[in-house]
């Protein structure tokens, strides 16, 4: 299988001229060993590389590639398979854009390809090699500074922690998980996350129910999520609860057995979030879209849960515009080093920044994917970073501190 990997990288400050012809020449070796080419752009700053040959040996080369120190902020832009290369010459051969005219520069790589009409005829890696030569996608280009330019400090100041243990008759749990704005230190909302009572998922939950058992189970369990809430004194708190989307739509009566319960427990329909997720397919658009309508009439605020998951995500956002959504985690996970995550995921957000909906990371793990988020212009946060879940309690939050290096 022949295999093709372009990527895009930022050349470290101490890397000298010399050391970057050493490089070449010693990749020119390794690749041609390896019965891989090497098309490497370079501006001065950012590196550029088409890599083609047998999937294994590029797979290899490109690993090795991602461990050198010599530059940073690698992200892999196009993954891709064909039945022949488009530059037959094995090795490695250097562009440096600051001594070719950029008219020129393109036409001088065709010339060396070997499969020139695929090259003209909307090739994706060409566009690649057209775009990062005339520089036209540099609002796109988050330069991240390390992992380690951040520590994450312990504050329990404005969420002091707190547990409590739900009724003997509970038949469920939950753990609670703060939405932040780490730069800002400001606490958005808490998540009430369904749990057994050993603090098992929800999947452990809804184990052997079926049709509309699933259902009441999923609506009863909201009377558990808000006296818990109530009990952890978060009366002064937005909270969001998951609800299935068809719930709405088989219960009777639904909307008013929420707002019912939301009452009981001292909380008011302002401070409540509505997450549903995409994942299930919902097979009464129209009936579910009017429950919805009812929600939000009630002044209840809706989410749409894991977007980019499912089918429904645009279809929703057409029907109609929830308050907020939520990225799901498949995107987020190492999208810093992602091409087509970031493409995707800046997609999201010109779309919502539209519709001024507000937009949610979920999941986030890695100050890398942090930083190239907020970059991106996302604000709001939740993830093992910041805070992990804590069964029937509030977790402590680690808020973000950059280093003062040492002089």
């Amino acid at each position: 299988m022949l295999t093709t990997i372009l990527y895009r990288s930022h050349i470290c400050d101490n890397v000298s001229v010399k050391s970057l012809e050493e490089m070449v020449a010693t990749a020119n070796q390794r690749n041609g060993d390896a019965d891989v080419t090497g098309i490497l752009l370079f501006n001065g700053t950012h590196f550029f590389q088409l890599l083609e040959g047998p999937d294994e040996s590029v797979s290899t080369i490109y690993q090795h590639i991602c461990g050198d120190r010599r530059h940073y902020n690698l992200v892999e832009l196009m993954r891709d398979y064909a039945p022949a290369r488009r530059f037959g010459k094995a090795g490695m051969e250097l562009f440096d854009l600051r001594e070719h005219d950029k008219d020129d520069v393109l036409q001088t790589v065709l010339d060396k390809g070997t499969t020139k009409y695929q090259l003209f005829y909307d090739d994706r890696a060409l566009q690649f090699f057209r775009t990062f030569v005339e520089a036209t996608e540099k609002e796109n280009y988050f330069e991240i500074p390390s992992a380690d330019s951040w520590e994450f400090i312990v504050d329990d100041s404005l969420l002091p922690p707190a547990k409590v243990v739900p009724a003997d008759s509970a038949a469920c749990s939950f753990a609670f998980q703060p939405i932040i704005d780490p730069l800002a230190r400001e606490v958005v909302a808490l998540e009430a996350l369904l749990r057994t009572p050993d603090g098992l998922p929800p999947q452990a939950w809804f184990e052997g129910l079926a049709g509309d058992e699933i259902y009441k189970a999923d609506l009863n369990s909201k009377k558990i999520a808000f006296a818990m809430a109530r009990d952890l004194g978060l009366r002064d708190r937005t909270l969001s609860v998951n609800l299935l989307p068809m719930t709405l739509v088989h219960i009777p009566g639904a909307v008013g057995l929420l707002l019912q319960e939301i009452e009981a427990n001292g909380l008011v329909a302002e401070q409540i979030i509505v997450e549903f997720t995409e994942r299930e397919v919902i097979s009464r658009l129209d009936a579910f879209t009017d429950a919805v309508r009812q929600l939000k009439a009630a002044g209840i605020r809706v989410a749409i849960e894991h977007f980019g998951e499912g089918f429904a995500g645009l279809s929703l956002l057409a029907q109609f515009q929830p308050d907020k959504i939520k990225i799901n985690r498949d995107l987020i996970r190492d999208m810093h080093k992602s091409g087509p995550r970031q493409a995707i995921i800046q997609a999201i957000i010109r779309c919502c920044t539209s519709l001024e909906i507000t937009v949610t990371a979920v999941g986030v793990e890695k100050a890398e994917e942090w930083m190239w988020l907020e970059s991106a212009g996302i604000y709001q946060f939740q993830g093992h970073l910041f805070a992990s879940p804590c069964q029937a309690g509030i977790p402590a939050i680690r808020w973000p501190e950059k280093k003062i290096p040492f002089i």
